[in-house]
């Protein structure tokens, strides 16, 4: 008998016996869909992760004080606050560093209890209010939807100029970001002209990203700055392999506007956009572990249940195997013919795991407006996965039928 008689009598086989047959494809399904379901849903959550982090802009790094809030107590020894970083230091580093075209913008934290009124309409005191420079939307992947950017001489001049987050339009202009522009706001006890509204950044990045407002920096500077203000750096460069490198020349920069000696550390510290981003790409590693595990687990009791409808199914064809055996089928044959058999179950139910895993992908991509891009690397795993379990669980039955006595076979009733 060649492969496809014998896949041909696997299918008859499991018709005969075919409640007992369907129960344990069920189960090898569950475990196919729980290890191809989960892998697929984790890849799909990262796969938005990874569109709104490079939306925030992978090629980017931001600059802050170390140990801003707080000294620490290391090694017996007190490690005092860094220094702010001064307005004066963060307009230089602008200026001075120049790495491989890289964009640079400044940008310094007012308020967070911030109320926008307009006509009678107000926000709760919940907005969160930020100076900024010309460069700053492009660099935080902010996308202007109505109106336009700061100019620089703007940003240079402290002009009452400001840009709105959507929530903002939403809640004062009735979503309506064109009948925004051109209008005077009143944030606080000031009064400032609209001249931009920003595209939503949504949920997937943070609720509180569109809930913003943004004036000049020079603005910011004069109604909120004081000696002890801290100005926030972000760079961002062109290519994205060269993040490493231009970190290297910022620091070295930034050491010598803060006049820092060679054995000294570093007062600051540089965080990549990217960074979380790994950290849960290695988080999400031992969740794919624990998943395979489990799915193994379950898989494991599908191959015992398996085994033992193969044991009894050869218990009760005896008398077919004899017959086989006195026409001239061989050990071989008659081994191959059950280990085919428990393969195709274990192939039907992978098949039918494998679907259900890729709609719970898609499901997941739905929920979290992901992109879905097949599994082909999880589908393959289920396929193997699937033809390991047939063999493993079809063996020791294969074996066992392969050894028969012809005659005493023809003589079992």
């Amino acid at each position: 008998m060649n492969l496809w008689d014998n896949i041909l009598v696997a299918f008859n086989s499991i018709k005969s016996n075919l409640l007992r047959s369907f129960l344990t494809l069920l189960i090898i399904a569950v475990g196919i869909t729980c290890l191809v379901g989960i892998l697929t849903a984790i890849d799909t959550i990262l796969l938005g992760m990874s569109d709104s982090f490079n939306r925030l802009g992978a090629n980017s790094f931001s600059i802050y004080p170390k140990n801003l809030n707080f000294s620490r107590n290391t090694g017996g020894r007190a490690e005092k606050k860094s220094d702010v970083i001064s307005f004066e230091q963060a307009m230089r580093f602008k200026e001075n560093y120049t790495y491989g075209g890289v964009k640079t913008s400044v940008n310094t934290y007012c308020s967070g209890n911030t109320v926008v009124s307009f006509l009678g309409e107000k926000t709760n005191p919940t907005v969160r209010m930020i100076g900024i420079d010309e460069n700053y939307l492009n660099v935080s992947a902010y996308d202007i939807g109505v109106g336009r950017n700061f100019t620089e001489a703007e940003v240079n001049s402290g002009s009452h100029k400001v840009i709105l987050g959507s929530d903002i339009i939403d809640l004062i202009f009735n979503e309506k970001a064109e009948a925004a522009i051109g209008q005077t706001v009143r944030i606080g006890s000031i009064k400032y002209k609209v001249v931009g509204a920003l595209k939503s950044k949504g949920a997937a990045i943070s609720n509180s990203s569109d809930r913003r407002v943004f004036i000049p920096l020079l603005n910011a500077k004069r109604y909120y700055g004081y000696d002890e203000r801290n100005y926030d750096v972000m760079s961002a460069i062109n290519e994205t392999n060269q993040i490493d490198n231009a970190i290297s020349a910022a620091i070295g920069e930034l050491r010598n506007i803060r006049k820092l000696k060679s054995y000294e550390e570093n007062d600051f510290i540089i965080r990549k956009s990217d960074g979380i981003l790994e950290r849960l790409k290695e988080m999400t590693t031992q969740l794919r572990i624990a998943t395979m595990a489990i799915a193994l687990m379950t898989l494991l009791g599908a191959a015992i249940g398996l085994m033992n409808i193969m044991l009894v199914s050869v218990t009760e064809r005896t008398s077919e195997i004899g017959l086989r055996k006195a026409l001239g089928a061989t050990r071989q044959n008659v081994l191959i013919q059950f280990l085919v058999e428990a393969i195709v179950i274990c192939v039907l139910g992978g098949i039918v795991g494998i679907i259900f895993g890729i709609l719970i992908g898609l499901l997941v991509a739905k929920l979290f407006n992901s992109v879905f891009i097949l599994p082909i690397e999880w589908i393959s795993l289920g396929f193997i996965v699937s033809i390991v379990v047939g063999i493993l669980s079809g063996l020791y039955p294969a074996i066992q039928a392969s050894k028969l006595d012809p005659i005493e076979s023809l003589r079992y009733e």
